[in-house]
C-alpha cells in the first residue's frame, strides 16, 4: 500500500471509529431501540455535516477521493474532535501539515544534538526522530533506564520500549495511562508518515508483539504532547518525580529532545544525583552545573 492509500485507509478508520465512540445524545440524535447509548450512523453524521451520505461513505472505506477543507471541518465539528484530532484529519487529507519528509535516519541524530545532550549534564534526556527510533542519549539517561547501546538497532524505539520492555513497564506505576498517552501522542504525530517503511514497521511488529498495542491502536486516540510531572519508580533509589519536557531544535525541525528535570518540591533533585553519582564517574562539574539550576529555579 503505497503512502498516500494508507493515509486514506487511516483518516478513513479514524472516523469510523470516533463515529462509533460519540454518544448519540451528544448530537441530540434518540435512543436507538436495541443499541446501546453510543454509536451513530453514517447516514445521521453526513446529514449533520452537510455531506452526502455516499461521499461520507466513500471517505470512511478509504477510497481514492479528496475531501475539500471545508468538508473536513464540517466533519470535526459533528464529530466533536478535539483541536489535535481536528488537525490530525487535515494532515491525513494534505492539508495544513509538513512536506513530505525523506525517510528517517534512525540510526544517529546530528553530532550538535549529541554534544547538547551531553550539555545537559545531570538531567537524563534523549533525542527521537520522527519514527520515534531514540537516535542519541545521554549518560544520565543510562544511568536512569539502561545503556541503549546494548540494545539492538531495531528495538531502540522509545514506542517499542514502552510496550514491550519489562523494566519499562517496572519503572512506570501508571503504566497503563501512560502507555495509551504515549499511543495517542505517536499517531498524531506519525499519521502523514504511515505509509512510510519505518513507521509500517514498527506498527506491524507491535501489532504482533503487544496485546495492549492492538487495543490501543484500534482505539485511534489522538493526543499532542505537553509538559507534565512523571513518576518513574527506580529499583536503587526509589521514586523519582520528575518533569519531562520536549524540545525541537530550529536548525534539525525533524528531531525531538526529551528532557527530565527533577520536581524541587520533592527529593528528587537529592535521589537523582546519588543515582547518578553511582553510575558515572567525575560527577562534580555535573554536580555543581544541576545545583547552580536549581538554585536559580529556586529564586
Amino acid at each position: 500500500m503505497n503512502p498516500e492509500a494508507r493515509q486514506r485507509h487511516e483518516l478513513g478508520a479514524f472516523l469510523k471509529a470516533r463515529r462509533r465512540q460519540l454518544v448519540r445524545t451528544q448530537l441530540g440524535l434518540p435512543p436507538v431501540v436495541g443499541k446501546t447509548a453510543s454509536g451513530v450512523r453514517r447516514e445521521e453524521i453526513s446529514y449533520l455535516s452537510g455531506v452526502s451520505v455516499t461521499w461520507y461513505t466513500w471517505l470512511e472505506q478509504g477510497r481514492e477521493i479528496k475531501p475539500s477543507r471545508q468538508v473536513l471541518d464540517a466533519l470535526a465539528r459533528t464529530l466533536r474532535l478535539s483541536v489535535t484530532e481536528h488537525n490530525y484529519i487535515l494532515s491525513l487529507a494534505g492539508y495544513s501539515a509538513p512536506q513530505p519528509v525523506p525517510e528517517p535516519d534512525s540510526q544517529a541524530a546530528p553530532a550538535p544534538v549529541q554534544r547538547l545532550l551531553e550539555a545537559l549534564g545531570g538531567f537524563p534526556a534523549y533525542a527521537i526522530s520522527p519514527d520515534w527510533a531514540i537516535s542519541a542519549w545521554n549518560a544520565a539517561f543510562t544511568a536512569l533506564y539502561k545503556d541503549l547501546s546494548r540494545i539492538p538497532i531495531a528495538d531502540r524505539n522509545l514506542l517499542w520500549l514502552i510496550f514491550t520492555d519489562p523494566d519499562v513497564r517496572e519503572m512506570t506505576p501508571d503504566w497503563e495511562r501512560v502507555s495509551r498517552s504515549h499511543l495517542a501522542q505517536f499517531r498524531a504525530e506519525a499519521g502523514p508518515r504511515l505509509g512510510h517503511p519505518s513507521c509500517a514497521r514498527l506498527v506491524k511488529r507491535l501489532m504482533e508483539a503487544s496485546e495492549e498495542f492492538r487495543a490501543g491502536w484500534e482505539n485511534h486516540d489522538i493526543e499532542g504532547f505537553s509538559s507534565r510531572e512523571r513518576l518513574l519508580r527506580h529499583p536503587v533509589v526509589g521514586d523519582l518525580h520528575l518533569e519531562q519536557h520536549r524540545l525541537a531544535p530550529s536548525d534539525h525541525p525533524h528531531v525531538r529532545l526529551l528532557i527530565y528535570t527533577p520536581v524541587l518540591t520533592t527529593d528528587a533533585p537529592e535521589r537523582l544525583r546519588r543515582l547518578l553519582a553511582m553510575n558515572i564517574p567525575n560527577l562534580q562539574s555535573i554536580h555543581s552545573a544541576a545545583e547552580r539550576t536549581d538554585d536559580r529555579q529556586q529564586e
